[in-house]
This record gives structure tokens, sequence and C-alpha cells, in this order.
């Protein structure tokens, strides 16, 4: 295992004094996914138990027509919730997960998990909270999906993606994707947005001009 970053992003393994833990650290494996790759597709049997290092991955539901909606994101710091579920469960994975960045994660073979889960109470309390946050993160964003109108949601994440940049690269259907609803009710919005004075359209990127406004429509009911 040789990742710089996990030590950063996983303090309570890296620090742990737990034999358990260092042991199955040093069995750990470090490993690099490009960008677009599908780490994990439906009816996929489980064999690892990956922690995000750098990078981000999403875990998509697709249709039969090939729509996609975004469940979460694992960003580094995090584990997949539905891997996390899989392991526990012996069940195959539901949806898929896909690379959006180049990813570099720590593999923990199914074997190696499951022994450090039975013999390391501060493994298990790892596993369980890393598993609560994420699931608390899925409610939320259902939440959303359901009780939060278009305009906000849509300029949440407009912020979350431009993370203060003024231009930001990005289609109307990623967009799409990204809050579970159609390109033409996106691409509707943002041309209200635009004239507002809100954000620029440009081919392949929007310009944010007023991200205080923008914000403040985020926040509205």
């Amino acid at each position: 295992m040789s990742d710089s970053n996990w030590p950063a992003c996983f303090p309570d393994l890296a620090q742990s004094q737990d034999p358990v833990i260092q042991k199955l650290l040093t069995s750990a494996h470090s490993v690099t996914v490009p960008a677009g790759e599908v780490v994990f597709r439906r009816g996929d049997i489980c064999e690892n138990y990956l922690l995000v290092a750098k990078g981000s991955v999403k875990a998509v539901l697709t249709s039969a027509s090939g729509r996609e909606v975004l469940l979460y994101h694992v960003n580094p710091g995090e584990s997949c919730v539905l891997t996390t579920s899989c392991l526990l469960g012996g069940d195959k994975y539901p949806a898929e997960g896909i690379t959006e960045t180049t990813v570099n994660a720590l593999m923990l073979q199914r074997k190696v998990f499951d022994q450090a889960l039975g013999e390391s109470a501060q493994f298990r309390q790892f596993v369980f909270a890393n598993m609560g946050r994420r699931f608390a993160d899925v409610i939320a964003r259902m939440e959303a999906l359901n009780f939060t109108n278009i305009d906000a949601r849509l300029a949440q994440t407009l912020l979350r993606h431009s993370k203060k940049q003024v231009h930001l690269a990005i289609t109307h259907q990623s967009l799409a994707d990204d809050m579970g609803t159609a390109r033409e009710v996106v691409s509707r919005h943002l041309k209200a947005f635009e004239q507002q004075g809100l954000i620029k359209l440009g081919r392949g990127e929007i310009g944010i001009l007023d991200p205080n406004q923008l914000n403040l429509t985020a926040h509205k009911a």
C-alpha cells in the first residue's frame, strides 16, 4: 500500500493501534482507476471493500431507455454504501458505480474485510459509522428530489459543481443526470436563470455571473 493520500482521508485507521487494523492495512492494495470506468455493474458480486482516497465515484441507476438517476457520490474519505451493504448481506449490486475522475483507493479483499469486521470493534465502528453517514446522504438526496423545487435544486447543483469557479464546464445532460430529471427541464430553467442575470450559457460551459443570488435561490423552499 503506497497511496500517500489515504492517512489524511482515514485518520481513524491510519492512527489506530489496533493490531487487527494494522494487519488489515498491511494487506490492503492501492488501486488507480481512470475517469469514466465502470467499477461495478448491476448484478455484480461484491468482492472488495474500497476506501476512496482521491477522486470521485458516482452510483447510478440506469433505466432501459438509458437515462441515469444519480444516487450519490463517493468522495475522498468515504466508502460506497452499496458496496458495504452487499458485503454485509451477500447481495449483488443493484446499481452501477462509475468513476467521475481518476480515482485512487484502498482495496481490501472480502475475506480480509470479513475477518477484520469479526475481530476488531474499532473497525466495526468505522464501517458502520461510514455506512450510516452515507445512508443519511442518500436520504437527504431523496428528500431534495421530492420536496425541493427545481430552481433551488438546480442552483444547488451549479454551486456544488462550480466550487467558486467563474466558468463551469458541464453539459445540460450532466446536470440533469445529477438532479434526476430530464435535460429539457434543466435547459428551460437554465435559460430562465440566464434571463435573470444569474448565469451565462455557452457551448459546453456555464458562466456564474451572480453567485450570491444563486445561493439565495438555492436556499428557497
